[in-house]
C-alpha cells in the first residue's frame, strides 16, 4: 500500500509543480500587458495634451483676432446693429431660491408604517 501512496504522492507534487509554473506565466504575460496599456496610456495622455494646447492657442488667436477688429471701429459697429448703449448679452433671470433641506422635508410619507 506505501508504494501506491508514495506515486500518488509524486503525481500529486508534479501537478502542484506544473500549476505553480503556469501560474507564474500568466502572472508575468498579465504584467507584460499592464506595462503595455500603462505607456499606451501615457502616449495617449500626451497626445491629448498637445492637441488640447494647440486647440486653446487656437482660440486664444481667434479670440484675439476678434477683439482686434472690435477695437477698431466699435462706433460703426454699434450703428450697424441698431444698438448704441446695450449690453452685448441677454439679461439673466435670477436663479429660484432653493427649498429648504431639513429633516421634516426630507422625510416619506408614503412609507410610514401603519399597525393595528
Amino acid at each position: 500500500m506505501l508504494p501506491v501512496f508514495v506515486g500518488l504522492f509524486v503525481v500529486a507534487y508534479s501537478m502542484m509543480t506544473m500549476l505553480i509554473v503556469e501560474q507564474g506565466r500568466t502572472i508575468q504575460a498579465q504584467r507584460s500587458l499592464i506595462q503595455a496599456l500603462f505607456s499606451d496610456s501615457n502616449e495617449l495622455s500626451h497626445l491629448k495634451g498637445k492637441l488640447f494646447q494647440k486647440q486653446r492657442a487656437e482660440a486664444q488667436a481667434q479670440a484675439k483676432a476678434n477683439a482686434h477688429s472690435q477695437v477698431q471701429d466699435p462706433s460703426s459697429q454699434n450703428k450697424v446693429h441698431g444698438k448704441t448703449d446695450q449690453p452685448a448679452g441677454k439679461a439673466r433671470k435670477p436663479a429660484p431660491p432653493k427649498p429648504p433641506t431639513d429633516a421634516t422635508t426630507l422625510d416619506d410619507v408614503r412609507r410610514v408604517l401603519v399597525s393595528i
